[in-house]
């Protein structure tokens, strides 16, 4: 018995609602091979008749029956396709859902979206090829087998046993040779798959930066070395299918000839000879097919394991497409890191006569709170963040600010996982941050962070990221916040508006904007802004961040992250970063009238923007 290995159990877990379809499927496509086996040896019977010229009543039965299985088999083919493809990409939708889930709520800063989108795909599609090309073909085989030896053996026993001893040799030592060839170098295909596709991300939309850093040599150098790696790989695999097939040729003609020696020895009628050698082409032909089942099989491990990873740290309660969750259950993970609960939005009025969000949410409040947190990116090298400290509890809103490359980002990355502290602790709700699975933490932290992705799809269908089954209205109120809604309702095809690949239809403020309503609909209990006005003019920048602070919950806490000083007044703390360490620490007012950094630089934005003179980054 063939060894299920647990990659392929979790996939098959995943079928069950399905099994009465594929089921069927495996029938029919084992009638239709029935068909095809009866064909041949019926039209074999018909030819060897005729050529005695019997009378013609006595071959009526069998031209009947020869053109009923030709029809037969057409049809049988159809529906078996029909019922298979139905059932495999209703089992293909829930699982690309699933993957994708497990895709966007992990935050390891290794994931390459060119992988991503490998296992998303390529890996995917191992699930649907595992059950059109390996278990219904294979169940197939097995079934038309066993009936091609019962059937041979009332005719003769002995020539019966010979067909038995060839279907075991094409059925049996034949796929689990094509295994062993293949297994080493399919193992390799998926993960060289997806490393292409990274690097086919990274030499496209990565070029200019490639270009500057003049590495677009060597990025293209490792490509064609994996490209070469792939070809080899292919063309043995290739060559390996070439032999073993010649092989499956060479076992159907001499278990043919067996047949035919050991039906001759008994005295066989020389009719039901021809019957049993072409009959047994046919059924070693149909045993043949568990060859390229097993080397399909081998084939797909990789990525049927990759998928499998992936199925395992899915959200449990990751619905299937098209369906909505609860109203007071937690909505999936969206590419931007807003994770949470979903949350009821209301309308209310903000500047420019728009409808902002109201603060009503299913999401529960968390305390949040660093502890002497350091973190270093690289041995040797200075860290990013040196013994910090905040106590971000439920309801509080604090900004960090602070130059460029002072740490500002790596404290919105370790509060949503994607780092982990060299040094202190990070507590959620007393909870140490690490104690929480790829699944819990973006429930409770989450929002717009620096890497917010925007998919090529329409609006409504980026924004329902946030929250699945979200209403019109509360999607108008959400961008009302982002500052979006105007340009929605100018779009000919409003919320179905296409907005191009990573967004690229979108001004930069634009993509800001909607990846920030986004962040608003999920709503989670702790919020993470970092930079959520980038791209705007600060007149616009002052009023998306009002708006958007007065969408958030009461109750939620906010942690943004901003190279703007405008709009801080209303916080309850503002943190000064420089090279890793906390410089100033208190409220607006407080610092602008405190010499150092933060006094400096917010003079500096009132002048630039009031037209004294202009700044550079």
């Amino acid at each position: 018995m063939i060894a299920v290995t647990r990659s392929e159990r979790t996939v098959l877990r995943l079928a069950r609602p399905y099994l009465s379809r594929l089921l069927g499927a495996g029938l029919l496509a084992a009638v239709t091979e029935f068909a095809g086996l009866a064909l041949m040896a019926t039209a074999t019977w018909l030819l060897m008749s005729a050529a005695g010229r019997p009378p013609l009543d006595r071959l009526t039965v069998a031209i009947v029956a020869v053109r009923a299985l030709a029809v037969s088999r057409g049809v049988f083919r159809y529906t078996e396709r029909l019922a298979g493809h139905d059932a495999v990409l209703r089992l293909v939708t829930d699982v690309r859902a699933r993957v994708f889930a497990a895709l966007a709520a992990r935050r390891a800063p290794e994931q390459r979206t060119g992988d991503a989108l490998s296992r998303l795909v390529s890996d995917v599609e191992a699930v649907q090829d595992l059950l059109l090309r390996v278990l219904v073909p294979a169940s197939a085989a097995a079934l038309v087998s066993a009936v091609a030896v019962g059937a041979a053996a009332l005719i003769s026993p002995a020539a019966a046993g010979a067909l038995a001893v060839g279907l075991l040799v094409a059925g049996v030592a034949l796929p689990a040779l094509a295994t062993a060839l293949t297994r080493r170098a399919a193992a390799e295909v998926a993960p060289l798959r997806g490393a292409l596709a990274a690097d086919a991300v990274d030499l496209t939309h990565g070029a200019a930066d490639l270009a500057a850093f003049g590495a677009t040599g060597s990025a293209l150098a490792a490509a064609d070395r994996r490209t070469g790696r792939l070809a080899r790989l292919e063309r043995r695999l290739a060559a390996t299918g070439f032999a073993v097939d010649a092989a499956g040729v060479l076992v159907a003609g001499l278990t043919a000839a067996a047949v035919v020696f050991v039906a001759l020895a008994r005295d066989v009628d020389g009719v039901l000879v021809g019957v049993l050698a072409v009959g047994s082409l046919a059924a070693v032909e149909a045993a043949l097919a568990l060859v390229g089942a097993a080397r399909q099989r081998t084939q797909l491990s990789a990525g049927l394991t990759r998928v499998a990873a992936l199925l395992d740290a899915a959200p449990t309660d990751a619905a299937p497409v098209g369906t909505e969750p609860a109203e007071t259950g937690p909505a999936e993970t969206g590419p931007a890191g807003a994770g949470a609960a979903p949350a009821r939005v209301g309308a209310g009025p903000v500047a420019g006569g728009e409808a902002a969000p109201a603060t009503v949410s299913a999401a529960a409040p968390h305390d949040v709170r660093f502890t002497d947190v350091t973190v270093r990116y690289r041995a040797g090298a200075a860290p990013a963040l040196v013994g910090f400290d905040l106590d971000l509890s439920a309801g509080r809103r604090v900004a960090v600010v602070g130059p460029s490359g002072a740490g500002k980002s790596t404290i919105a990355a370790v509060l949503t996982g994607s780092v982990r502290p060299d040094a202190g602790r990070v507590t959620l709700d007393g909870r140490d941050l690490s104690a929480y699975s790829e699944r819990e933490l973006p429930r409770a932290v989450g929002g717009l962070l620096a890497e917010a992705y925007v998919f090529h799809a329409s609006v409504r269908d980026n924004l329902l990221l946030g929250r699945a089954g979200a209403s019109d209205d509360e999607l108008a109120a959400a961008t009302a916040a982002a500052g979006l809604l105007d340009w929605v309702r100018e779009q000919p095809d409003g919320w179905d508006t296409v907005v191009g690949e990573e967004g690229g239809q979108l001004s930069g403020g634009q993509r800001q904007r909607l990846a920030l309503a986004r962040a608003l609909l999920a709503a989670p209990g702790v919020l993470v802004l970092d930079e959520p006005t980038e791209g705007l003019d600060p007149a616009a920048a002052d009023a998306v961040l009002a708006a958007t602070l007065a969408a958030t919950p009461p109750g939620h806490s906010v942690l943004l992250i901003s190279h703007r000083l405008s709009g801080l007044a209303g916080l309850d703390e503002v943190v000064v970063l420089d090279a890793g360490r906390v410089v100033q620490r208190g409220r607006h007012a407080d610092l602008v009238a405190a010499p150092g950094w933060y006094r400096d630089q917010w003079r500096l934005q009132e002048a630039a923007e009031r037209g004294y003179f202009a700044l550079t980054p």
